[in-house]
């Protein structure tokens, strides 16, 4: 067998495979995605497995630069709450994680993000079922500030 040997530039002739469909999106002042940022359980800590989704969220932020302020919530189920009140400072950290995360690793403007832990107090969902509760476990990207679009050139 020859091993290829040559100066010049070649092309390989086949279809590029489409690019896969986003994963972010910005509608209605929320950054939306399916998926959940996920944790270490009973803990604070990114799992590496949600590094690829928060970089598209991160994306989604550099490419919208009239989002001035942006509100990462988390969200906690009311399962195994206790009267100290540890799911609200699970869910604090949670989303303070996320703010470390996209400023440190992301290159986010800190001015530009905020944190704050719900816990239960905002369920999206019934609280009696396993798939209630699993909904109101989750991580929230709210725009509570930005600049107003410019208004589009309207031709006579």
């Amino acid at each position: 067998m020859t091993p290829f040997r040559s100066a010049q530039p070649f092309t390989i002739a086949g279809a590029v495979p489409p690019a896969p469909p986003a994963r972010v999106h910005l509608r209605n002042n929320k950054i939306e995605f399916d998926e959940k940022i996920q944790f270490e359980a009973n803990s604070a800590v990114i799992k590496d497995v949600s590094s690829s989704l928060l970089h598209e969220i991160a994306e989604v932020i550099r490419k919208n630069p009239q989002l001035k302020k942006i509100s990462i919530e988390g969200h906690a189920s009311s399962e195994g709450d206790v009267p100290s009140g540890h799911n609200k400072q699970l869910s604090d950290e949670r989303a303070k994680a996320v703010m470390t995360y996209l400023i440190q690793k992301e290159s986010i403007d800190a001015s530009r993000l905020s944190a704050t832990g719900w816990g239960s107090e905002k369920p999206i969902a019934s609280i009696d079922t396993e798939e209630g509760r699993e909904k109101n476990r989750r991580v929230e990207f709210l725009v509570v500030e930005q600049d107003p679009q410019p208004a589009t050139e309207k031709t006579p």
